[in-house]
Order: C-alpha cells, then structure tokens, then sequence
C-alpha cells in the first residue's frame, strides 16, 4: 500500500509539473508580443521597448498558480454517498430577525454616505469623495442590469448575450423624450422602460424555437443591430457623435444648478456643493435597485415566476404540463428588458452624453459574467460579483503596490481586463456554479419542520 501511495504521489507530482510548464509556455507564447514589446514616441519616430521582468513574472505566477491548483484543488477526491443526504429540519431564512443580514446590509447602503464622510476626516481616504460615489453609484447600476438579466438567464433559463442593446433602448429613448419633448425624468423613465419591454418581446418572437447556442447567437447579432442602428442613423441618434445636453433630474423641481432663484441649495438653506447632485443620483439608483429586487422576488412566488423555473429545468416537461411556452419566454424578455430601460435611463440622465461606444458587446459580456459569476438565479449573488467585478476593478487603477510586483513600468489601469479575465478564471474554477450556488424552489411539496 506504501508503494502504490507512493507511486501516485510521484504520478500526482509529474503531471501537475508537466501541466503547469504547459501553462507557462502558453502564457510566454502569448505574453511575449502582446506584454514583452511596448512601443513609444520618442524623438525620430516610434521606440521599441523590452519588458522582460514584467513577462517573466507573469510567466512565473502562471506556473506557481497551476501547479498549485493541481496539487492542491483538482487533485481532491469527491466522496459520493450512496443516498441523497436528508435534512431533518430547514434553516430558518436570513430575512427573521431584528439584525438580519438584510436589514443590516439595507442600512449600511443607506448610510454608506455618512460612512464615507466620517471615514474621510478621521482616516483621509486619499481620494475624493466624489470617486467613492461614483463607484457605489456604477456598482449599483450594474446591480440592476444584474438582476434585469437574472431574470432572462438565471430564472428562465434563456442564454441572452445582447442584453446591453436594451440598456441602449432605455438611454437614447429617455434622452430623445427629453430633449425633443421637453419631458421630466419621472415621465421619461416608465417610457423608456415600456419601450424597452417592447424591443424585448420583439426580440422574443424570432427566437421562440431557439435554444442554447442558437439562442445565444440570434440575441449576440440583435445587440449589434441595435448598436449599428444607433451608429448610422445620424439624423435621427446623432451618430458616433453621440447625444449631448440630456437633462438632469432634479429634486422635486430643485434643479442641482449654482445659479438660479429656486434651487437645491437656495431652497434648504445651504452651501452649494456638486456632492448634492452625485448623492441624489446615488440614492435614486439606490430606489430604483430596491425596487428592481422586489418586483422580481415578488413576480418569481407568481405562477409566470414558476412557470419560468419550469422552462429553465425542462422545457418540453413544462410544455407537456400545458404552460405556454411562447408567453412564457416572451414575458422573460419583456420584463429583463424593462429593468434594462430603468437601468439605461438613469445611465443617460448621470452622464448627461451618450454615444454608440458605450454600448458595446463588452457591457453585455460583463453583465453576463456577473450573473453566472454570482450563481444563476441568486440576488445575492449579483450584488456580491458586482462588488468584487466593478467596484474591485475600478479600485485597481490605483493600486500602486502592483508595481512591485510587476515592476515599475506597470500600469494598472492598461491590464485591467486582463486582471479581470485571470479573477473569472480563478472564480470559476473555485466555485464552478457561481458564488451562491443554492437556489431555493418557490414551491415544496412538502413543507418540513422548522
């Protein structure tokens, strides 16, 4: 028994070794160009540069980080069981409770301000505070397109890869409505949200009969039809030029201005502050999310919610209980793309300019990987890889530390996704089925024992 232990531990040993020098050649073969050879303007055309360390370390993480999954993760022995494990009572839920994980979670959110004011003078962050309110306000947009495409992808089960052209619907119809209307934030965004429903009952009438991969790449060309569309329909989106001058919401008609006679800071009496407009919008994206997680928590306890399950686990068992397909997956799109509208409206009145380049195949791709990230059909989790995939990355471009690791040429902010591509890597290869992979059913059979 000592012998053939030992003789696997070598075998174990040898192929980790053989696999990670694989990865390392892999990771030399495309680093060499792509990170190796940097090109500058210098004084009689263009310079060539060599960076060679910054190579050579990553080449080197590559090794140890296979070989260290070889030996210590993959290598692991999963023991079965020969019956299901029963459990004899269930947990009771995390919203009970006077400091349950939601309650303090929604007060920590809602306080986040004040936090970050009390923390700033004792501990001077050493950045603005408007920076730190930027990101929770870009976290907590993504959150909302998580929880729009969770509905489509993690409860419906359908494979969406042109979610983003939704986000563009919702932007350039509320900056249309407002511009050529004359229309108030409040009117344009339920509008910019029924169009986009409409675009995503559109999308669902091509695609009823599509599954998979089929499925995922009529909605991948859909997102480029309306990306295009928005590109060459000049006189109509303005082009690659963009929309610019897009109202701003105001605060029960306290406009956020400097000057004027009835304004924000005139009208409470006090100094005026651009952090008065950010923390607005960081609320009312704040509102708008809360809003979103409810509606869908509440529609998925719904027969259209179950009926969506129900096509995600098996759909010709879900037709054969007489559910009909065709609404169902209609009414997934619909309502995905609606919260997508929500989220694209309060994008267009924040930044005030929008343009075709920000709705690239990118967006759809990343708030595809927050969802799957997160675990399919988990709330929690979308919010958790929003955190760590937005708000982590963003917090990268001013890590500075990274330079003593990879030398002192390293920008951070230039191998931003490649830092992003190598944490899906890990994440996925740490929890395959997402950070929160349990998802409860809506319905028992039989209730147990509390």
């Amino acid at each position: 028994m000592d012998r053939t232990s030992e003789k696997q531990q070598s075998s174990l040993m040898k192929n980790a070794l053989i696999e990670a020098l694989i990865s390392a050649a892999i990771a030399l073969a495309l680093s060499i160009f792509m990170i190796g050879l940097r090109t500058s303007t210098a004084t009689g055309g263009l310079v060539l540069t060599y960076r060679i360390p910054l190579v050579a370390s990553l080449v080197t993480l590559v090794f140890f980080g296979r070989l260290a999954f070889n030996l210590f993760w993959w290598s692991r022995s999963t023991v079965h069981t020969k019956g299901p494990k029963r459990r004899g009572t269930r947990k009771k839920q995390l919203g009970t409770g006077v400091l349950s994980l939601p309650r303090v979670s929604l007060f920590l959110v809602f306080s986040l301000p004040i936090i970050l004011f009390v923390l700033n003078a004792k501990l001077n962050l050493g950045l603005p505070l408007r920076y730190w309110f930027d990101i929770a306000t870009l976290v907590l947009t993504y959150i909302m397109l998580g929880w729009g495409l969770n509905i489509v992808v993690g409860m419906a089960g359908l494979l969406d890869l042109g979610y983003v052209a939704f986000y563009a619907v919702g932007a350039y119809s509320y900056a249309l409505l407002a511009q050529h209307f004359g229309l108030s934030f409040w009117l344009c965004l339920p509008l910019a949200g029924l169009l986009a429903a409409c675009w995503g009952a559109l999308l669902g009438f091509p695609v009823l009969r599509l599954r998979g991969d089929y499925l995922a790449i009529v909605t991948l060309a859909f997102g480029e039809i309306i990306r295009i569309i928005l590109l060459n329909w000049y006189q109509f989106t303005g082009g690659p030029d963009g929309l610019s001058g897009i109202p701003r919401p105001s605060f029960f008609g306290l406009p956020f201005k400097r000057y004027g006679d009835n304004t924000f800071h005139l009208f409470f009496g006090l100094e005026y502050s651009t952090l008065h407009r950010i923390l607005f919008l960081y609320y009312l994206i704040l509102i708008l999310a809360l809003i979103t997680n409810a509606i869908t928590n509440k529609v998925r306890c719904l027969p259209i919610g179950r009926a969506w399950e129900a096509l995600r686990e098996d759909e010709i068992a879900c037709r054969s209980l007489g559910i009909n397909t065709v609404n169902t997956k209609l009414t997934a799109f619909a309502t995905g793309a609606m919260f997508g509208g929500f989220a694209g409206s309060f994008f267009a009145t924040r930044q005030g300019f929008i343009s075709p380049e920000s709705f690239t195949f990118i967006e759809s791709a990343i708030i595809l990987a927050i969802v799957v990230l997160g675990g399919l059909g988990s709330q929690i989790g979308v919010v958790i890889a929003s955190i760590v995939m937005i708000g982590g990355f963003e917090l990268i471009r001013n890590m500075a530390w990274l330079k003593l690791v990879f030398g002192q040429d390293f920008d951070p902010s230039l191998y931003r996704m490649l830092l992003f591509g190598m944490a899906m890597v890990t994440i996925m290869v740490w929890k395959p089925r997402g950070f929160i992979s349990r998802r409860e059913p809506t319905v028992f059979l039989k209730e147990t024992a509390l």
